[in-house]
């Protein structure tokens, strides 16, 4: 792994994949956690892809709509320079960068680019998206440049209710998005492959064999869906 500044003073850890491919993948609200994504990010990077996880904040007073857009046009001109399409890119986020990811998707014509692929990690798809500042099932464009969506979510979720993917679901489907919900036996933090520890209150990677085995599933999910 290989820490890069992807603007001034912004900070993105970078997994060399295995093989082909690039994933931009995004952490939750909490500000600069870019680390908590080290276990996802190497897993998905054994599997092929590069992968880049980027800090960005959504204390911000754009709440990170600029780090979000400035780590994506980062690696999109990465995979550009190395000779690739930065439409090929696929995109991942968990929590509220799931639901930036999502707003990223369904406005991509808006903005101008294209997606291969968006992976959306127990997204709680009722607040407002980083990206619009809107609420994404207020109101999905039809389109038909549509690219594909994987819904992940843990049925134990007690911080995003799994109800979330499956409306945001319903709504993808209603605007003929292509979409897939995987349900999965964990939380909201075990789906990333951590446990939330409370005296530091910052999630740590998982030891146990069960949250191992999940994020192992996760990671071959947002290869080969």
């Amino acid at each position: 792994m290989e820490t890069l500044e992807y603007a001034p003073g912004r900070l993105a850890d970078v997994h060399a994949g295995a093989g082909d491919g690039h994933v931009l993948l995004w952490h939750g609200r909490g500000p600069n956690e870019r680390g908590v994504l080290t276990t996802l990010g190497g897993l998905i990077a054994r599997r092929g892809p590069t992968v880049v996880v980027p800090d960005w904040s959504s204390e911000a007073e754009d709440h990170g709509r600029a780090d979000l857009l400035r780590s994506l046009r980062f690696t999109r001109e990465t995979v550009e320079s190395e000779g690739g399409d930065p439409d090929s890119l696929v995109l991942v986020g968990w929590s509220l960068g799931g639901v930036a990811a999502a707003s990223v998707t369904v406005h991509a014509r808006r903005l101008g680019i294209g997606v291969a692929r968006t992976v959306c990690l127990a997204g709680g798809f009722i607040a407002p998206d980083p990206i619009s500042g809107e609420v994404l099932t207020g109101g999905i464009p039809t389109t038909d440049h549509t690219s594909p969506f994987t819904l992940i979510h843990g049925i134990a979720d007690d911080i995003a209710s799994v109800a979330m993917s499956r409306a945001f679901a319903q709504a993808l489907e209603q605007a003929q998005w292509p979409v897939t919900v995987h349900e999965l036996p964990t939380d909201h933090v075990g789906i990333v492959g951590t446990v939330f520890d409370d005296t530091r209150e910052h999630c740590l990677p998982a030891t146990d064999k069960k949250t191992q085995a999940i994020v192992a599933e996760v990671a071959d999910r947002i290869v080969a869906p």
